[in-house]
């Protein structure tokens, strides 16, 4: 119909005429105009972004908004255009449903730049979830069993002076994610802060975690264990604030256990609270780089073991790592201590230059080599670490709860026998078990039988009656 106005013409005047301006409002409009940003898809370029551009040019000269978010079409899993005649459409109730919708919301912020067409399945949600929410959440799950059975109190202060370097290490790397999240979102770049928050997330469970797990089993309650409840604490905290834009609910649920559980006094959601703000001067960057050395090598370590066909569990007298220079060296040097625990071997070497070069001249990346002789001593201990993964699996296995003492009995032959002799106190120590019995298990213990290094063992539990 020729008096119907083309409707691009409505949506360009949208700035204008949500406040019916220029006949009111002025004062609002002033305000508010032009708008921080705008977000839509691709296919608004010739649409609304150029309608609401050419309108605002028109009446005021500049236009109507600083910065967009222009989305790339979602395709399928194949990198087709889904269309209901393909019958390849993903309906939002399925992932919904499935995987909820953090699940959804994080894979479509850090899955690609918001400009890049992006494909789509139910089952690479899912590897969000696997791969990134479940990370977190075990991290979380992990310092509330232990909290809850040490009684530990949030508000305990612990001097950032005094703290282990492993402490200060990950400390400066939150307040350095704090920035670039910060940056990131300042520059509208929702997936550059994603991805940063997932790296860090992975490092806070898959190296901090783990290298302070002993600190958290430990039966003292001491200043070591109380400083790395107070760090996990702050991490865990922080990281439910900067995800709060992105995964609301798993955020809201993290910052009301966490926090509110405690503090009445604290604002009443994780969305009325202040955004984190980055301390630079608790940055370490000296630490920040040797740690991540440390990482590096551990990670050439476990897979060289693999290769080998040597368990992580089994103990090693060495590892040389050759670098590329001598602050490599040095800053491996400084975290020697944890790629002996990494590596679970008994000295680390580092050595520098490397006589062999690459074709091109250039010294090649850092390699590792591992001392594979497995003596009698070096056999035993390894026997001694794998029947207390056997044990522990088996706790769990009969419904123990992680602080239960235990009573261990085991039948086996005489290398079983000189190692539960050998390594009683360490076996002991690691499984809470008061005792270690040879001999047939009395009525009511869980038993199972095991092969061990070919050694046919039966390992039986029994909770210890308090």
């Amino acid at each position: 119909m020729p008096e119907v106005i083309d409707c691009w013409f409505d949506s360009g005047a949208m700035p204008f005429a949500q406040w019916h301006y220029p006949f009111e409002n002025q004062a609002l409009f002033e305000k508010w105009f032009p708008a921080d940003y705008i977000c839509e898809a691709v296919d608004q370029t010739r649409g609304w972004f150029y309608s609401l551009h050419a309108l605002s040019i028109l009446l005021k000269e500049q236009p109507c908004f600083s910065n967009v978010i222009c989305l790339g079409h979602i395709l399928d899993v194949t990198g087709e255009k889904m269309s209901k005649s393909k019958g390849n459409v993903v309906t939002p109730e399925e992932v919904l449903d499935a995987s909820g919708a953090d699940a959804l919301r994080w894979y479509l912020y850090t899955s690609s730049p918001p400009g890049n067409v992006r494909r789509f399945s139910g089952e690479l949600v899912d590897e969000v979830v696997r791969k990134f929410l479940l990370t977190l959440w075990n991290t979380y799950s992990f310092f509330v069993t232990y909290a809850n059975i040490d009684k530990f109190d949030p508000r305990t202060t612990v001097s950032h002076e005094g703290l282990p370097e492993l402490d200060r290490w990950i400390l400066s790397e939150l307040n350095q994610l704090i920035d670039r999240v910060t940056r990131s979102l300042e520059q509208y770049d929702p997936t550059g802060a994603g991805r940063v928050i997932e790296d860090f997330v992975q490092d806070l469970s898959n190296w901090y975690v783990r290298r302070s797990r002993r600190r958290f089993w430990k039966s003292e309650n001491d200043a070591d264990k109380q400083a790395a409840y107070t760090t996990l604490y702050r991490c865990l905290v922080t990281l439910a604030k900067l995800l709060a834009p992105f995964t609301p609910f798993i955020a809201e649920e993290l910052y009301q256990n966490l926090v509110r559980s405690v503090d009445k006094g604290a604002a009443e959601s994780v969305h009325l609270a202040d955004y984190p703000q980055a301390d630079l001067s608790r940055v370490d960057e000296e630490l920040s780089d040797a740690t991540r050395l440390a990482i590096t090598v551990s990670s050439l370590g476990r897979a060289k073991r693999s290769n080998a066909g040597i368990k992580v569990r089994q103990p090693l007298y060495e590892v040389t790592v050759h670098v590329r220079s001598k602050w490599e060296k040095e800053n491996l040097e400084r975290m020697s201590s944890q790629i002996k625990d990494e590596l679970n071997v008994k000295d680390v070497t580092i050595k520098v230059p490397i006589a062999k070069v690459t074709a091109e001249g250039l010294p090649p990346t850092i390699e590792v080599e591992l001392d594979k002789n497995i003596d009698q001593n070096l056999a035993d201990e390894g026997m001694a670490r794998e029947l207390v993964h056997r044990l522990q699996t088996m706790r769990k296995q009969a419904g123990f709860d992680i602080a239960d003492y235990i009573e261990t009995y085991y039948q086996g032959g005489d290398s079983i026998q000189r190692v539960m002799r050998k390594h009683a106190d360490y076996i002991k120590q690691e499984t809470l078990s008061q005792t270690l019995t040879r001999g047939s298990p009395p009525d009511g213990a869980f038993a199972k039988s095991h092969r061990i290094e070919g050694d046919e063992v039966v390992l039986a539990v029994k909770r210890v009656n308090r």
